[in-house]
């Protein structure tokens, strides 16, 4: 391996001189021809920077701790992963995941573990939005938050802008020409159901259309959702869905068969998640807005690492990605989702 030692003897300049050049400290300090030799020289003699040698000098050790609960086994969901490995490896980071499965007894035991590494911050990232109960081993540590939010709003979060999905997803069905438009939700006080919600009812809203609570069907998965949907027609006959999510998005598909209904013609359909198996695999291919995964893990380790280093990343040029990734100046991002179009909604009359 090539020393900065043999570079400076080989220039025959001093040590401290190659160190501030190749730290990338010698503005003002050394001067441009003097750089650019010491630059040269690096390639051509193939200086590579050993990092356990500027962990001791800085006292960071360019690892970034990624919790996950449930997110490293949720197929679609482990995209976060992906997005904050490539973001931190722009910055010369590496990434070190652990699963906590929402153990509480594992996850204290893996903070302690990536503490023992000597991490510079941690990304903590749960499987769906929700308020994330923190942990107080994680107080006192460089923290952001992926598809979470803080309860005390003082820890920078993304998430995606749900509520603007829901308002999306209604207005393309309300563009294909639907005026009795269903909404599919879930159970339980989820955050993306009660935002979703408030987005339907803003895109009706807006259209002049009456909000009807007879035609909201919030269930769970098996019988009990094949009757509430099958209820629904029933007594709405809808002519446009929007479903909480792709899964739910199948038992209207199921009652449209059992009908005798065409979906994209006779009825619409637009779901959320852009499931890698359903929204290509059902007949015609849903319609969905995609959540944005990897960009919910691009933004959060760009965030952690402009805390870290204390560096203003506000002009980051940032991939292009479906959905745009927000600046990582911001402390609570909020991601508008794309729209996939397939076939399971009317073309635009």
């Amino acid at each position: 391996m090539v020393t900065m030692q043999e570079m400076a003897d080989r220039l025959g300049i001093s040590k401290s001189t190659v160190s501030l050049v190749l730290t990338s400290k010698d503005s003002g300090r050394v001067s441009p021809a003097v750089a650019d030799r010491v630059r040269r020289c690096a390639r051509d003699m193939g200086y590579v920077p050993n990092p356990l040698a500027s962990s001791l000098r800085t006292n960071r050790t360019h690892i970034i701790g990624f919790i996950s609960e449930q997110v490293a086994t949720t197929p679609f969901a482990g995209r976060v992963i992906l997005g904050a490995q490539e973001a931190a490896r722009r910055f010369d980071y590496i990434l070190m995941t652990v699963n906590t499965n929402g153990d509480d007894g594992l996850r204290e035991s893996e903070i302690g573990a990536l503490k023992k590494y000597g991490v510079d911050g941690f990304i903590y990232s749960c499987m769906y939005n929700q308020s994330a109960r923190l942990p107080a081993s994680l107080a006192d540590q460089p923290l952001v938050l992926a598809d979470a939010t803080d309860a005390t709003g003082r820890v920078p979060s993304v998430v995606p802008d749900e509520r603007r999905i829901g308002l999306d997803g209604t207005r393309r069905l309300i563009q294909a020409g639907c005026r009795n438009i269903a909404f599919i939700g879930s159970h339980g006080p989820m955050r993306a159901q009660r935002a979703r919600l408030s987005g339907y009812r803003q895109a009706l809203k807006e259209a002049g259309m009456e909000y009807d609570p007879g035609l909201v069907a919030n269930v769970h998965m098996g019988h009990e959702a094949m009757d509430k949907v099958a209820d629904l027609f029933e007594r709405r006959s809808p002519d446009g869905c929007f479903c909480f999510n792709d899964a739910r998005a199948w038992y209207v598909y199921n009652e449209a068969a059992r009908r005798g209904l065409t979906i994209g013609r006779d009825i619409s359909l637009v779901g959320v998640d852009n499931h890698q198996v359903l929204a290509e695999m059902l007949v015609p291919s849903l319609t969905t807005i995609e959540l944005p995964h990897y960009e919910m893990g691009y933004w959060a380790a760009c965030k952690l690492v402009s805390m870290i280093e204390q560096r203003d990343l506000s002009h980051l040029a940032l991939p292009r990605t479906p959905a745009t990734i927000p600046s990582p100046r911001l402390t609570d991002a909020r991601i508008h989702c794309h729209l996939v179009e397939k076939e399971s909604v009317r073309a635009i009359p």
